[in-house]
């Protein structure tokens, strides 16, 4: 598992846009969302180019990850 920490301005920012500027659970809809159609997209454009996979199931699994931190969907049962 790989660990990375933030700066102490970096949290602070963090919790001051997620604490004024947008509520979490709208925030992890519009993140699966955007997920959702970018996936849908690349899917029927072309079949992608294969060097282009890896970066794009990263991409897509961290931000479903950033969508469950801010509202914790898939971990309810």
């Amino acid at each position: 598992m790989i660990t990375n920490t933030i700066s102490k301005e970096t949290e602070k920012r963090l919790l001051t846009f997620f604490s004024t500027t947008v509520d979490p659970e709208q925030m992890a809809k519009a993140i699966r969302q955007v997920n959702f159609v970018l996936a849908l997209g690349l899917i029927r454009e072309n079949e992608t180019l294969h060097q282009e996979i890896n970066k794009l199931e990263s991409s897509f699994y961290w931000l479903n990850e950033l969508a469950e931190i801010l509202n914790p969907y898939l971990d309810l049962e």
